[in-house]
């Protein structure tokens, strides 16, 4: 007998997922190799502090609101499942997400299967067969993998199969002591491992093609994380450290154990060079393992093969019924938004849930009944600014769409290219709420006080604001007819009269002249 879905992995986009099939009733398995939730967990990040913050004091009363600062926490209506009942650091450690996936895989009642090693899956007629290593296999309708990023992913460099690797060289820092040190990656992995090694090794370089960036100017949370950052302010206080921007032409390990590299600077007139280390380590990411997949229903790779290609529904592009879930999903975000971090995938595990309903359950995108107004509209879309989380976290990516087709419909959080696919429908008029920095933000100083900037709450001109505010697109017949930017705010509260809320009323009844 086919279950209507199998999920592949009980990390937290798996258990959210799960989660949402569950408490509707829907015949689902989730199969998990390791021996409970969380597996890559149990092993990443190597020094143990999580890069997602846990502001558990954040002055707010709203739910809603405090899940904008709990970037660990994934949706449940249970108040004892939250993560900031499990950790009151800032930075909390990877254990105690271990002990919080394991009690809300427990207290949802999600249906995993442990212990479940898949080595091959394959697509027939009625469906996808997944086989473990033991030789069981399971029948599913659906496939939906939820496996994150597991592999190394490891560059093509000449001699890098000497090299260290970040999954499993000893961090043990007394190690490296009084030894030249290479890390090559520029990501939060290689500088939380240069920060480790820091006290005891001689020299550090961190080097990669590309120069640093800082998460703080292009807002996007994979880039290099402030508590990550320290090395930076011992490379430029001239403390035996440094970061190198270039390319690893070449790894040789020689005779007495050490390594000879040869490195290509990327702007500077001495092109090659020829640097010794005691030890190198390879800190460069991570990929999908598309190798369980067999010829009947392999899936399309992009951005280097590093992850699955995907549909505006996370769906494969060219596998009909298989779809993904969680970190894998930033394929159709990358390095912009937050499709990669549990924070934002915790919202398109649920958008995946509803797509489902409706693609397969004869449901359709929750929506509330909403007077056709302009008032009405602006109102609504006022409340919802301030309070979601998931427009919050999913800047661009999720939005809120107020359709009028004579009566009015708002649907919260669905993917805004899901939208633009037609996946709610046709409608004479629609409008969609996203909250999204900046076309520019990325590419200034947010620290320089001197650059000009639209000043707060200038609604005139809050279609030049770079920092994150609400944005209005509306739609007639499909086509993308205006735009309406809401002024930026320092407190995040954009519902004063005469700045927020009326100029919106007034674009709505712009919007919606012929309505009637």
């Amino acid at each position: 007998m086919a279950h209507d879905y199998v999920i592949i992995g009980a990390g937290p986009a798996g258990l959210q997922l799960a989660a949402q099939l569950e408490r509707h009733g829907h015949d689902y398995v989730v199969l998990e190799r390791g021996p409970g939730p969380g597996t890559f967990f149990t092993r990443f990040p190597r020094h143990r502090q999580l890069i997602s913050i846990n502001k558990v004091h954040t002055g707010y009363a709203d739910p809603e609101q405090r899940l904008r600062m709990d970037w660990n926490s994934l949706l449940s209506d249970d108040p004892d499942l939250l993560f900031t009942r499990y950790s009151e650091e800032y930075f909390p450690q990877a254990d105690d997400l271990l002990r919080y996936l394991a009690d809300f895989a427990a207290k949802t009642g999600v249906r995993v299967r442990y212990g479940v090693d898949v080595v091959r899956i394959g697509r027939g007629d009625d469906g996808f067969t997944v086989t473990d290593a033991a030789g069981h296999t399971w029948q599913s309708r659906r496939l939906i993998m939820a496996t994150g990023v597991s592999q190394l992913n490891v560059p093509p460099i000449p001699g890098i199969e000497t090299a260290e690797r970040y999954d499993t060289f000893d961090t043990d820092p007394a190690s490296f002591t009084g030894q030249r040190v290479l890390i090559i990656g520029k990501g939060n992995s290689g500088f939380e491992t240069a920060d480790a090694l820091m006290a005891k090794a001689a020299v550090i370089h961190v080097a990669g093609p590309h120069s640093v960036r800082m998460a703080w100017q292009s807002h996007y949370v994979g880039h290099l994380r402030a508590v990550n950052n320290n090395f930076l302010d011992s490379y430029q206080l001239k403390s035996q450290n440094s970061v190198l921007d270039g390319t690893v032409q070449s790894i040789e390990r020689l005779d007495d154990g050490r390594y000879r590299v040869v490195f290509r600077y990327a702007r500077t007139v001495e092109a090659l060079r020829e640097l010794h280390y005691d030890r190198v380590i390879a800190c460069t990411g991570f990929r999908f393992d598309a190798s369980v997949f067999d010829d009947s229903c392999r899936p399309a790779l992009v951005i280097d093969d590093r992850f699955p290609e995907q549909t505006s529904a996370y769906e494969s592009v060219n596998v009909p019924g298989l779809y993904f879930a969680g970190t894998l999903t930033q394929q159709r975000d990358f390095k912009k938004a937050t499709s990669g971090f549990i924070h934002g995938f915790r919202y398109g595990a649920r958008a995946l849930h509803r797509i489902l309903t409706s693609r397969y359950h004869g449901g359709a995108w929750p929506a509330q009944e909403l007077e056709p107004s302009p008032d009405a509209i602006s109102d609504a879309i006022i409340e919802r600014v301030n309070r979601s989380s998931a427009l919050w976290q999913q800047f661009a990516v999720l939005g809120d769409v107020v359709t009028v087709n004579g009566s009015g419909l708002y649907q919260e959080e669905v993917p805004v290219a899901y939208v633009a696919d037609g996946g709610l429908g046709p409608a004479r008029h629609r409008f969609v709420v996203t909250l999204e920095y900046g076309a520019d933000h990325d590419t200034v100083d947010p620290f320089d006080i001197s650059i000009p900037r639209v000043a707060e709450n200038d609604y005139e001109n809050a279609h030049d604001a770079s920092y994150l505010h609400p944005v209005v697109r509306y739609y007639r017949d499909g086509t993308l007819t205006a735009v309406h930017h809401l002024a930026e705010n320092l407190e995040n509260e954009w519902d004063l009269p005469v700045v927020h809320r009326q100029p919106l009323t007034a674009f709505a009844k712009e919007c919606l002249a012929d309505a009637g």
